[in-house]
């Protein structure tokens, strides 16, 4: 039976019908909107673009939480830099260390203190200079980075390197040296010579890690030799 004859029907026996109302029909319940945050949009937007293109605070936002090496899985937290993003000399070291690890600077402890010394030297300070690390994670029991964890972390460096536009690099320690160089060669070898770094090409020269000199005092008269040659490269650097 169709519907207007059975409401037909239903009249004649003086039943009264009811037609539901458009208002009265049950509208199923949306979706609530999430509404996103600026956070996440540059969350979202940083994932999406490569390394190379990231702005800074995109760049540190990827280094915190990235997972591209299984050091995330030991880390207190990630160590990306500290210091002027204007600056003129950029001193490179190896990884991060226990103190580094906790603190969440580079070149922190006892090592730090004498690199804050050795720059007071040659009349800078670490506010004026920006200090950054290969890996950016802490190495388990502080052991020699591994290969693959150095290819995860170095387009991190380069974007570093490139956002900052450093005139001079200053490798210090063997591993870093030997890592950012590619090679080999003992520290007597690389110390007093400059190189080239990168895709922009960056001078770069070589001097032992703080921390060495903290083992054997006696090479600090080399440090010292080479902290003036930095002195030396950057005052022409400059000029240009």
């Amino acid at each position: 039976m169709d519907k207007k004859k059975r409401q037909k029907h239903l009249k004649t026996m003086g039943i009264q019908t009811w037609q539901v109302r458009a208002a009265d029909k049950i509208v199923k319940a949306k979706k609530p909107i999430h509404k996103v945050s600026a956070a996440e949009k540059i969350m979202h937007s940083a994932a999406e673009k490569p390394t190379a293109e990231l702005t800074w605070e995109e760049l540190i936002d990827r280094v915190k939480h990235c997972t591209r090496c299984d050091l995330h899985k030991t880390r207190t937290q990630t160590v990306f830099g500290v210091g002027s993003r204007q600056a003129d000399l950029l001193i490179i070291g190896e990884a991060p260390g226990a103190n580094e690890d906790l603190q969440g600077e580079p070149f922190v402890g006892r090592a730090g203190k004498l690199l804050n010394a050795m720059l007071q030297a040659i009349h800078l300070s670490r506010e004026e200079i920006y200090i950054a690390n290969i890996l950016k994670s802490r190495p388990p029991n502080n052991r020699d980075p591994k290969p693959e964890e150095v290819a995860a972390c170095t387009p991190f460096l380069i974007r570093q390197i490139s956002l900052i536009k450093p005139k001079l690099i200053l490798a210090v320690g063997r591993i870093a040296a030997q890592f950012l160089l590619d090679t080999n060669e003992a520290m007597g070898k690389l110390r007093g010579r400059e190189f080239s770094y990168g895709p922009y090409h960056t001078p770069l020269l070589v001097t032992y890690h703080p921390a060495y000199l903290l083992r054997a005092p006696r090479e600090k008269r080399k440090a010292w030799e080479d902290l003036q040659l930095v002195t030396q490269r950057l005052a022409v650097l400059q000029k240009k």
